[in-house]
Order: C-alpha cells, then structure tokens, then sequence
C-alpha cells in the first residue's frame, strides 16, 4: 500500500497502525514520528515564517483565502503513484482541502482513493484509527491500539473523578484570542477539568478579550495552533499586555500554562490522549510530563521547565 498524507494528524494515525514505513509522500507540517522527513514532500506553505500571529490570521482571511494558502504539487502527487491519499474538508486553514486534493486526483491516470477525515469530538478522532485500519489492511492492529487508547482516558476519568475541578480556559489563536475547540473541551474535561469558551465539537471563532477575563478561568492554557512552544513564549507580550491581565485569576495563582499544541492538542490524531494525560498533570500533579510538553508562566511572562 503506497500511502500519501496530506494532513499531520492522519501521518500520526499511520504511524500508530505501524504503517510509517507505507508513506511515499507527506505535507511539509508532518514532523512525526521520528524518520517521517525522509519521505518525500508535496506541499508547501504561502506564510513567512517571520509573520506574527495578526499577519498570519489576516492572510487566512484575507487574499489567500484559507487553504489556498497550501500549494500542492500535483506532478509530484502523479508520480509518487499512492494506492491512498489522506486528506480533510474540517478546516480551511490546516491543510490542502478535500476539493483541491479530489481535483488534482482527477488528473491522474489511475485515480488513487482519496478518504478525507474530519473528526470533531475525542471519539471521532480515535474511530478515525478503526476507519483507517480497514483502509489500510490492518483491522486487528487498529482495533488493538483502539481499545489501548480508550483504557487511557478511561483511567484518566476514573483517577480525576472526585478531585475538585479547576475552571479551565484554553486559548489556540493569540492575535485575535480564539478559544480551542472541537475535541480540546473533552481532553480537559477528562483530565479533571471544567472547560469554559468552548464546547466539545464546536468549531470556534475569534472572541473578544474581554469573554475570557469574563469566564474568570482558574486556570489558562496556551496552545496556539501549529506554534511550537518557544514561538509561544516569544509571544506571550500579546497577552500580558492586555487589560485585566495581571488581574486573571490564573495569573495571580501562577496557572498559565504554554503547551505543545500541535503535538497533543490541534492535531486530530492519536496523541490527544497523551495531551490530556498531560493535562491531568498540569491541572492535578497526576502522572508527570516531559520537558517541553508544559511549561507554566508568571505574571512577567518568564517561562520555567516543570
């Protein structure tokens, strides 16, 4: 099977089935697992790695109308022959969409099956491993790391029941704040958490700052999409100089955390799980967390390793 994934989040559920060794092409995004940036690329970004995270939200919306951003190299998509191209229609601005991976299909000789997954909540994203598994020809493997996954949360449920449960707002877009969404309410709430902003499934938008110092969260979570955790401290000035700021109830308590969003959070794969073991840690010191994955703020904006 010659696998070709245009979305990290599908990459991961490919490499959870055992199957990382059947790619022959990915996104420029997949950074995982360890070995992926060896196969070969066929897409490419129209953002400047020097944007700010306005600039970046203002392109999306602007001119280059959400996955227009994404170039994809149909050429090489042709010859690279995949039997299985992975793709989504979810978000306009996460990876290439559904029609524009379906139109370059079409112009192949021996049309690949396209399959596009789309989950919203943390169920949808652990049945797209059984979806897959039947795909791709391992139904027993993706059964197996199935019910592995769920055994996690359910632990994770079982060891926060009756543990109080700290208000939790998790923030996935710094400039404009936008609330995280979809299945990022579940991970919290597994972890022993009370979500505010958003609820499971919702795809969000952009709110006002002043809704999240309304929500008054006991604790707040930085997660911005597709920002590794450095760019996010870079970042944090976008925040700590807004009103009210020093006045969160978070930040009095020293509970702001930066996360690995795209990692354990904005990805719809198989590490959200891990996310929300992560966030069991931050929110009640269950389990422990690896350098990197959580780091909490003060009320300066400095940055330790927990």
């Amino acid at each position: 099977m010659r696998i070709v994934s245009l979305l990290p989040a599908a990459t991961d559920l490919v490499a959870e089935l055992g199957l990382a060794g059947q790619l022959v092409g990915r996104t420029h995004e997949c950074d995982w697992p360890p070995g992926v940036e060896d196969v070969p690329v066929v897409t490419g970004s129209g953002l400047h790695t020097a944007m700010s995270s306005r600039e970046i939200s203002q392109a999306v919306g602007g001119a280059h109308a959400g996955s227009a951003l994404y170039a994809l190299d149909a050429a090489k998509l042709a010859a690279l022959r995949p039997d299985v191209v992975l793709t989504q229609d979810l978000c306009e601005v996460c990876a290439v969409s559904y029609r524009r991976v379906t139109d370059a299909v079409r112009m192949m000789d021996a049309g690949p099956r396209v399959l596009s997954l789309e989950p919203r909540t943390l169920a949808e994203v652990l049945d797209c491993l059984l979806l897959l598994g039947d795909v791709l020809g391992v139904p027993d493997v993706a059964r197996a790391k199935h019910a592995r996954l769920l055994a996690r949360l359910a632990d994770l449920r079982e060891r926060t029941r009756d543990l109080p449960r700290p208000r939790v707002a998790a923030i996935e877009w710094l400039d404009p704040v936008w609330p995280a969404g979809h299945w990022v309410p579940e991970q919290i709430a597994a972890a022993g958490g009370e979500p505010l902003l958003a609820r499971p499934g919702e795809h969000t938008k952009a709110i006002d700052w002043a809704a999240v110092t309304a929500a008054e969260p006991d604790v707040l979570l930085l997660l911005p999409c597709g920002l590794p955790p450095a760019r996010t401290e870079a970042e944090l000035g976008l925040l700590t100089s807004r009103p009210g700021w020093a006045d969160l109830r978070a930040v009095r308590a020293g509970q702001v955390w930066i996360l690995d969003g795209p990692s354990y959070f904005n990805r719809p794969g198989p590490r959200v799980v891990r996310g929300a073991e992560i966030l069991a840690h931050v929110l009640h010191g269950i389990g422990t967390v690896e350098p990197g994955q959580a780091r909490r703020t003060s009320i300066s904006g400095g940055v330790r390793n927990v």
